[in-house]
């Protein structure tokens, strides 16, 4: 499993500050790729400084997540995971070397920081990593966990896309009649447990909406897509021959994992889009620069069979690790998500945190609302708090909030692990 830690270049001793963990999504979306050089790190694609880069606060860790993401990678197949407990086992395997490295971060706050799919992961590595430390299995100091537009409840996030694409002028009513019908039909066949066919369905949902939307991007409703995805496409998300020689042996030995179409189409959408940008840059300087990635790895050449491993789990709900943590945790727990994102609407979001059960749920829900001013003083979110639990809104973001939103991302980070906004 391939990390990258950043020390905090604040003007403090470093061990004085939060350690961040950011977990990226997809499944097969690479941390070290998209979260440091398009999200949060100190450099973007370019190369360039950040103006609103978390290590300038906090120290930051991406870590390739679940194996075969990125640059990490497995020798048999058999060892990508194929669901989200699986994914927490390798994680608390992974925390526990990486406190061996560097034993100073274990007694230093560690906050889960999370994204789409990675949300998902976290919210369940979080309760496993917590029964580890109550075991003492791994010493570390679990602050909190960060939920950022995240597959959390994807029946939710699903019948929330007709309301949604209706609300915002996107569709018409029968064009939402359209969707609500196959949406329905997801939440039937998991409601039957029939994860692989509500996949299947989920695509096809995908298809309809863009077809009735004239090609809406899922991940912000009001920007155009910088990629075409198709149905279509060749069997690694990089061209380079290493990477085909290491997805060809992988498909040798397990032949039951090459991509079905809609896998493709749904890998396309959620890995494939925003980690073409990358290719060059973590397939070549990089590469270069780091001189610790094996000659028969390439930056995401398995991350298509990650997808594809863990497409059974895709649909399945992590809504009682949630819970757990609140019933259970006196940890921080926050949700956040964007205006403008459709893959994981806000409306949805709000439909399974309003239906938590926890005793607090309630309070949550008739507390007030608190607006919290951008750097032009306009009002860039709200946030809602009760006892240990906190649900952000972020105004004119979509589905990668820091993207599109850094500096509220950043001011919304610092109030989370308790560091003070200038």
């Amino acid at each position: 499993m391939f990390f990258w830690l950043y020390y905090t270049t604040a003007d403090v001793d470093y061990k004085t500050r939060p350690l961040v963990l950011w977990l990226q999504g997809g499944p097969g979306a690479s941390s070290t790729g998209i979260g440091n050089f398009l999200e949060i790190g100190p450099q973007n694609l370019s190369l360039g400084n950040r103006t609103d880069a978390w290590t300038k606060e906090v120290n930051v860790v991406f870590v390739d997540n679940p194996v075969g993401t990125g640059y990490s990678f497995v020798e048999d197949p058999k060892l990508i995971p194929r669901n989200n407990t699986a994914i927490a086992y390798d994680l608390i395997k992974f925390m526990s070397g990486f406190f061996v490295k560097v034993p100073e971060f274990q007694d230093v706050p560690l906050y889960i920081f999370s994204e789409s799919y990675g949300g998902k992961m976290a919210a369940q590595f979080a309760v496993t990593l917590q029964r580890a430390i109550q075991m003492k299995k791994v010493r570390c100091q679990l602050a909190g966990v960060a939920l950022g537009d995240s597959w959390i409840s994807p029946v939710d996030a699903v019948l929330s896309w007709g309301p949604y694409l209706y609300a915002t002028s996107l569709i018409d009513s029968a064009g939402e009649a359209k969707i609500n019908g196959k949406t329905t039909e997801v939440r039937n066949a998991v409601a039957a447990n029939k994860m692989l066919e509500a996949t299947k369905l989920w695509a096809q949902a995908e298809d309809l909406i863009e077809n009735v939307t004239n090609g809406v991007n899922f991940y912000n409703i009001l920007t155009k897509r910088t990629h075409n995805n198709t149905t279509t496409t060749t069997t690694t998300s990089t061209s380079s021959s290493t990477a085909n020689e290491v997805n060809n042996s992988i498909r040798q030995e397990a032949p039951d994992q090459v991509l079905s179409d809609y896998n493709v189409h749904l890998y396309n959408h959620y890995v494939g889009d925003v980690s073409a940008d990358l290719d060059h840059l973590m397939n070549g300087p990089m590469r270069e620069k780091l001189k610790v990635i094996p000659e028969n790895v390439t930056w995401g050449g398995q991350s298509k069979m990650v997808f594809e491993a863990l497409s059974e789990d895709f649909m399945t709900s992590a809504v009682k690790n949630v819970e757990l943590l609140l019933n259970t945790t006196n940890l921080k727990v926050v949700v956040y998500n964007g205006q403008l994102d459709l893959i994981v609407s806000t409306l949805g979001a709000q439909k399974w945190v309003e239906h938590l059960h926890w005793a607090g749920t309630s309070h949550w829900v008739n507390a007030d609302r608190r607006p919290i001013e951008d750097p032009s003083g306009a009002t860039g979110a709200f946030s809602k708090t009760f006892k240990n639990f906190t649900f952000y809104w972020i105004l004119n973001a979509g589905h990668m909030i820091p993207s599109d939103a850094g500096a509220m991302a950043k001011k919304m980070m610092q109030e989370i692990v308790g560091i003070k906004v200038r």
